[in-house]
């Protein structure tokens, strides 16, 4: 007969009040039922462990043994399940995050406030990343999941959706094309183009819906974040090209902003996670955040841009 956590528990509640009758009720089980848990655990250990007295019960030489050991690992098993239970509820926990850094600087402050109001124990670690390097974090476990635009992502790996938006134009003050409700590539083309830098996921969906079209454009200007390059448009250098769930596109209310077309140029960003592993409560309660800012009315990173619409001013995305 092999020895059992509930006789461990059952021995340690009876020597610590010295009472069978008492343990039982703690234990809420009856004391012939108590008295059949501790008698399992003699026999398994070949030991008589307890002698009923008097008063009530006191440990033998080999009971005093085993209790010098078992007290602290009891501690230690209730600490651990506590925890877990903590875990488990959302009382406590950190959860690793690596994202897009227009997604970090415009979804996550949203769903990160929202999770500090619900779970005010519960930890986020944001790290910003292009989409190739979010695989690589995810894959590698240095980051419990990721947000980025769709890839291959292999067997390893599964993706979610969370939303798609477009790349929008950002135009410098007074530029001709802000009369068009929707301005061509082969109209940007000819215009001098604030990008981000190439190894980002958007310069690479520019680049190849130019090539698509037939055109072979070079930046005038690169940068990693996209406020330098909405600030460069402020400064009358060239038109932006960046994703309508940006941010920074409320950076410059005062400069026009506009679809580009036709056809639109599109990405779809997803959750990507280890498809090997299973989230942890506390990265569930992120993703909850994550998708009830994007289903706000004041979100607009599933829908098409619309300049007259104040929402589309104000919303949330990648």
């Amino acid at each position: 007969m092999a020895v059992t956590l509930k006789g461990l528990r059952a021995f340690s509640t009876v020597l610590r009040y010295g009472s069978f009758t008492r343990a039982a009720g703690l234990l809420n089980i009856t004391q012939p039922a108590l008295t059949v848990q501790i008698r399992q655990l003699e026999d398994s250990l070949g030991l008589k462990l307890l002698d009923r007295i008097p008063k009530g019960a006191e440990p033998t030489a080999a009971g005093r043994e085993l209790a010098r050991s078992l007290e602290p690992l009891l501690q230690e098993l209730d600490h651990t399940i506590a925890g877990l239970q903590d875990l488990a509820a959302r009382r406590r926990g950190m959860v690793r995050l690596a994202a897009l850094p227009s997604v970090a600087s415009s979804v996550l402050p949203g769903a990160i406030a929202r999770l500090r109001e619900s779970h005010p124990s519960l930890q986020v670690r944001v790290r910003e990343a292009v989409t190739g390097q979010v695989y690589d974090l995810v894959r590698a476990g240095e980051v419990d999941l990721g947000i980025a635009t769709d890839l291959k992502p292999g067997g390893e790996l599964s993706l979610q959706r969370l939303f798609e938006d477009q790349i929008l134009a950002v135009l410098p003050p007074g530029h001709a094309l802000a009369a068009l409700s929707a301005i061509p590539l082969s109209a940007l083309a000819r215009e001098r183009l604030l990008l981000l830098e190439a190894d980002s996921s958007i310069r690479r969906l520019v680049d190849d819906a130019f090539a698509a079209a037939g055109h072979i454009v070079a930046a005038a200007q690169e940068a990693v974040h996209m406020g330098t390059l909405v600030s460069m448009a402020r400064a009358g250098l060239g038109i932006v090209l960046i994703p309508s769930s940006a941010a920074e596109i409320r950076m410059a209310p005062e400069l026009a902003v506009r679809p580009i077309g036709n056809p639109p140029i599109r990405r779809t960003v997803s959750l990507i996670c280890r498809s090997d592993r299973s989230l942890s409560p506390v990265a569930e309660a992120l993703v909850e955040k994550v998708r009830e800012v994007l289903e706000a009315p004041s979100g607009h990173a599933a829908r098409d841009w619309n300049p007259d619409d104040p929402a589309a001013a104000s919303g949330t995305g990648s």
